[in-house]
């Protein structure tokens, strides 16, 4: 079996803004400065931010100078199944339909089209992924998880 093949590269660009799925223009050091102080990573080391990257289809959010201005990331297997998670637009460029264009930019990829299931956890945008067709679980039953929500705290004396 050869090794997993590498992802189409996609750019679109809008309103001065740009959604690149090429690694190269990630700002490790911004993704990590926002996913420190998100509810669902705080506190993650910088470390795993880069491994998660590496082992995912990113999607980066350029503002007109090129700084990175949100960010998303599915890991997928190509074939089956996606994981949509990290997503995020500062705070600063909200309010402008850039997060909506972010998911249609990065959910439009050629990698994730024809997949059986595409997930994601939220716990405050239900509104924005309703309309891309995310719903509830449909079987919450089979679903299981293991789930270390303070695996990046560190351990209290």
């Amino acid at each position: 079996m050869s090794a997993r093949p590498a992802h189409a590269m996609l750019e679109a660009c809008r309103d001065g803004y740009t959604v690149s799925s090429d690694p190269t223009r990630l700002d490790v050091q911004a993704i990590h400065a926002y996913l420190i102080r998100s509810y669902w990573a705080a506190g993650i080391p910088r470390e795993v931010v880069e491994r998660s990257l590496r082992g995912s289809l990113c999607f980066g959010l350029y503002d007109a100078r090129g700084a990175q201005v949100g960010f998303a990331r599915v890991v997928t297997d190509g074939a089956t199944f996606a994981y949509l998670c990290d997503v995020y637009v500062l705070e600063s460029e909200q309010g402008r339909g850039l997060g909506t264009w972010l998911l249609q930019t990065a959910l439009g990829h050629p990698s994730l089209q024809g997949l059986r299931r595409f997930m994601l956890g939220t716990r405050d945008a239900h509104g924005l992924y309703t309309r891309f067709g995310f719903t509830a679980l449909n079987a919450p039953g089979r679903m299981m998880e293991i789930l270390r929500p303070h695996i990046y705290q560190p351990a209290t004396p």
